[in-house]
């Protein structure tokens, strides 16, 4: 969680001031010096905010985070800093932040580590690194071992071996180091591999909602997997419902902060609340979002650059420098107050330069000289698919120049047509691996990773293969695509009754699906889907088949045959953990269990009983 650096210099407690005195401050004295009456007489308060450990199922540190005065407009920790910068006083305040925050945690006895907000800048502090600290730490009885230093993103970190200097000191002296909000300001992955933290925290924006979101949960299980080869711990920030919870849980996410675990406060329960504990005592597993329901949603956000633009004034000699010096930098945005004004291709300015004279005549000239006025300009929620399009019907030249995206007519960044042609052949190829192309359902792929996952977790589940009847006389009959309606309206209905979260939804193919169900109520979802596929099996018959309930056609030798209207067979598989050892052998077995239920007539449901030995 990002919230104001508090830093260390112990100061003695004085009595706090009425009301009336600060508000009598701020009105004559001004905001300074209400500003130093909260630092000078204790009015800043401590709130602790627990950070849970997912296997331990218990909290394994807090995080100390800063209040100004009750009822005032500074009690919010980013409009106290900002005054603290209009008036020179942010060392002041940090120190007097970090001192509350110690004494508060060393007095309410709280279990585990402390982690306490640091911007790179205050790591020089002479306060913090001349041992002053260290001994507020012994009189209040809270070991450096316990503090883990916080680095967070207010601060652009450009000289990496300074910063790997000062860390190896506060090393050496017990203390722990964290990174915040990676995927945010600073805290990149090159911050990650320089400053080789002990803790990492992942940015909220892609916590919240990576239970349903494709995009955001690759991002975290890469940084999860990047965890494990460098022996850090990855904490997800931002966890405010139990669907994101459960899928930071399940990939394997060490620990946890958000509201759902609790909300930051002054005297905060030291074990985690029964409702907490509950969810992460779960026995089922969340359904991983799928890579092709998501396919069609991925924006061009993803595919900004964000290159420094230039402006109006910008001399064309200017311009022509930093294409020399960057040589992938294909266009460069021309922008005023934030709003993009037009783009430089690399090659016409060149080109234009290498004429005789040109550098000469037109090198101090406005650089929108050679601009482009009319460049593509798109808003960052479109999708891929869309810019691809766009970009096929525009101008040749937009090849080359790429585009500018923009939030809400802000400027952001350049997306090149190359990355873009890329990222949709990625999706393509995805999609094509992973899911099926008809019903955008995932494929036997990830059925089968599915499966293995719950092998793997020990959970129980039911393994449901469906299987229209007579679908291949109807498909002869109707044409294959009245049969691809058939199957998309199965596909619908067995959306409709499992539960997204816990019920697995697969496409194997043809009109063969599976679902691989947690839900403890499968049966009645079962019997939904059947009675729902023949309330909807008439959208694709005709209204005399429906009310014979088929329909003649021709045997292969061109007699005339009466075929049954189609009809849905569910054959259930219960699976006990440790009952089976493989998607292979559970595929093969539920296949059965399906040929059974097909000798029912109707619409039927049979379950696979006799116990496996």
């Amino acid at each position: 969680m990002v919230e104001a650096p508090i830093l260390p210099l112990p100061l003695p407690p004085r009595p706090a001031p009425a009301r009336a005195e600060s508000a009598h401050l701020c009105l004559v004295g001004g905001e300074a010096d209400l500003l130093r009456s909260f630092i000078e007489n204790d009015r800043l308060s401590a709130v602790f905010q627990p950070i849970i450990d997912f296997r331990a199922h218990a909290y394994f540190a807090f995080e100390g985070l800063i209040r100004g005065p009750q009822g005032t407009p500074y009690h919010m920790p980013q409009t106290l800093f900002e005054a603290a910068d209009r008036h020179g006083l942010r060392q002041e305040l940090e120190r007097a932040c970090r001192e509350a925050v110690f004494r508060a945690f060393a007095r309410l006895q709280l279990p585990g580590k402390l982690f306490i907000n640091a911007s790179p800048d205050s790591l020089d502090d002479a306060a913090f690194r001349n041992g002053g600290t260290l001994e507020l730490l012994r009189r209040i009885g809270l070991a450096p071992s316990r503090v883990v230093i916080e680095l967070t993103e207010n601060q652009r970190v450009t000289d990496f071996p300074a910063i790997q200097q000062t860390l190896a000191h506060y090393r050496s002296l017990g203390y722990q180091i964290a990174i915040d909000d990676l995927g945010e300001g600073f805290a990149n992955l090159r911050m990650w591999s320089e400053v080789k933290p002990d803790y990492v925290k992942i940015d909220r924006h892609f916590i919240g909602g990576i239970a349903d979101d494709h995009l955001k949960f690759q991002f975290v299980k890469a940084m999860q997997d990047l965890a494990e080869t460098c022996s850090a711990r990855i904490i997800a920030e931002g966890i405010e419902t139990e669907a994101d919870c459960l899928a930071v849980r399940d990939l394997g996410i060490a620990c946890g902060q958000g509201y759902l675990i609790a909300v930051p406060t002054a005297a905060p329960r030291p074990i985690p609340s029964e409702t907490m504990v509950g969810i992460m005592n779960r026995r089922n597993i969340i359904v991983f979002p799928s890579g092709a329901a998501q396919s069609g949603n991925v924006t061009v956000r993803s595919l900004a650059r964000p290159i420094s633009p230039v402006t109006p004034e910008t001399g064309n000699d200017e311009v022509y420098r930093r294409f020399e010096a960057e040589p992938g930098l294909f266009s460069l945005p021309v922008v005023v107050a934030g709003v993009p004004l037009g783009l430089i291709n690399r090659h016409a300015l060149i080109d234009r330069f290498a004429r005789p004279y040109s550098r000469e005549l037109f090198g101090r000239k406005s650089c929108t000289q050679f601009m482009d006025p009319l460049p593509l300009i798109i808003n960052e929620d479109s999708t891929v698919q869309e810019v691809g399009l766009l970009i096929s019907r525009s101008a040749h030249r937009h090849l080359y120049d790429g585009f500018v995206v923009t939030d809400n007519g802000k400027y952001l960044g350049v997306g090149s047509a190359h990355d873009l042609m890329g990222m949709i052949t990625e999706l393509q190829i995805q999609a094509a691996r992973y899911a099926n192309p008809l019903t955008q359902l995932p494929g036997n792929v990830p059925i089968n990773e599915h499966i293995d996952r719950l092998l793997h977790n020990g959970i129980a589940f039911i393994a449901a293969y469906c299987d229209i009847d007579h679908f291949k006389p109807f498909n002869d009959a109707y044409g294959y695509r009245k049969g691809d309606d058939l199957i998309q309206v199965l596909a619908s209905i067995l959306g409709d009754v499992a539960d997204a979260q816990l019920d697995f939804v697969g496409h194997i193919g043809g009109d063969d699906f599976m679902v691989l169900f947690q839900s403890p109520d499968w049966e009645v979802r079962c019997a939904q889907a059947l009675r729902l596929f023949d309330e909807r099996v008439g959208l694709v018959l005709k209204p005399e088949d429906l009310r014979n309930g088929g329909y003649t056609g021709e045997n292969r030798r061109g007699e005339p045959v009466f075929h049954p209207a189609p009809t849905l067979s569910i054959g259930a598989l219960p699976i006990a953990a440790g009952a089976f050892e493989s998607h292979q052998e559970i595929s093969s077995t539920a296949a059965d269990a399906k040929k059974h239920a097909k000798k029912i007539p109707g619409s039927s449901l049979f379950i696979e009983r006799r116990r496996r030995t």
